[in-house]
């Protein structure tokens, strides 16, 4: 069996730098970690997962599970989150819940049987302070739009405001009906009741009324979208604005308004929320609220590092800064 010696008298090294270069610790020059990789390659090395997580007690692996990683927005936070995790040292392993409890509940516990170092996870139905004996010490930050009191480490995104940015900016560009394609229900504390609520708020402050023939609860998809806008024709509700809960959403809003004849943004503006990357090259391009993917992610990153160096350190709760993309969907 090759050695981490072995690989040493290859690359000219010492076995401490090789160790250094495996593990992804700091300190190795390029061109050396450069010859050392090379060697790992030439002599078929493996390092030996089961050995090193016996003498330091983890396995350099954090976990990160989302709802579904075919929803475009998983998709970004995935890529940001493997790169925040990367330039700690970490390797991460990604779940679906399906966003239903059962799912949750055996991601968290899958991750502490197989020794993950952390878990980051979008919980939808779950409550960590309901689950807590089940895990012990291990280390979990949340995202999400729920309010844990800071009860457990929390990365959020600034739904309302997002929301109150993206609905003002249409009243700024003269819109007056102003639609509001949500998700499946306005209840509780999600993602959709808190976008919702931005929006009144805008209108609100702006001195236009809440007309309820305006709010469409759709779902999250963008055939849902599409179908919203269809709902609002045969209605008969006149609308020039339409404030959408995502991006893929907004995507079907943009399809459901081509269906129909109506333009956008002449007859129609349309803003999104997520800025998944597609959103800048639809025709028209899509003005979104970008929430800050690579800032949750660094940050999420962050607090698991942190809570393996000091367990008994205070939960912290975060919120992202978000941007308003003003692109083509509302000049």
């Amino acid at each position: 069996m090759v050695t981490m010696s072995d690989v040493a008298r290859l690359a000219g090294v010492s076995k401490m730098t090789v160790s250094n270069v495996v593990n992804n610790r700091p300190g190795v020059s390029d061109p050396v970690r450069r010859r050392v990789l090379e060697a790992v390659q030439q002599s078929g090395y493996r390092l030996n997962v089961n050995a090193r997580t016996l003498k330091a007690g983890r396995t350099g692996v954090i976990g990160l599970a989302v709802p579904g990683v075919d929803q475009p927005y998983f998709g970004v936070l995935g890529e940001h989150v493997i790169a925040a995790a990367a330039a700690k040292g970490f390797h991460v392993a990604i779940e679906q819940t399906g966003a239903a409890a059962e799912g949750e509940a055996e991601a968290i516990s899958q991750s502490h049987r197989l020794q993950f170092d952390g878990l980051i996870i979008s919980a939808v139905i779950i409550d960590p302070r309901e689950q807590a004996h089940t895990w012990a010490d291990f280390p979990i930050v949340m995202l999400g739009e729920r309010d844990y009191g800071q009860s457990i480490d929390h990365v959020g995104m600034n739904n309302e405001a997002g929301s109150r940015a993206a609905t003002e900016h249409l009243i700024e560009r003269g819109c007056t009906r102003i639609a509001n394609v949500t998700g499946w229900s306005l209840e509780g504390v999600h993602v959709g009741s808190r976008r919702y609520r931005g929006y009144t708020e805008a209108l609100k402050a702006a001195g236009i009324p809440v007309d309820p023939a305006l709010v469409c609860l759709s779902g999250m998809g963008q055939e849902t979208g599409r179908r919203a806008i269809h709902d609002l024709h045969e209605a008969g509700v006149d609308f020039d604005g339409v404030v959408a809960i995502t991006d893929s959403v907004a995507i079907g809003v943009m399809r459901g308004l081509t269906d129909l004849g109506l333009r956008c943004p002449e007859d129609v503006r349309v803003v999104g929320f997520d800025d998944i990357s597609v959103s800048e090259f639809l025709t028209p391009s899509l003005s979104t609220i970008a929430p800050g993917h690579r800032w949750m992610a660094e940050k999420a990153v962050e607090l698991i590092a942190s809570r393996l160096e000091d367990p008994s350190r205070p939960p912290e709760d975060h919120t992202a800064p978000f941007e308003l993309k003003v692109r083509e969907s509302t000049r």
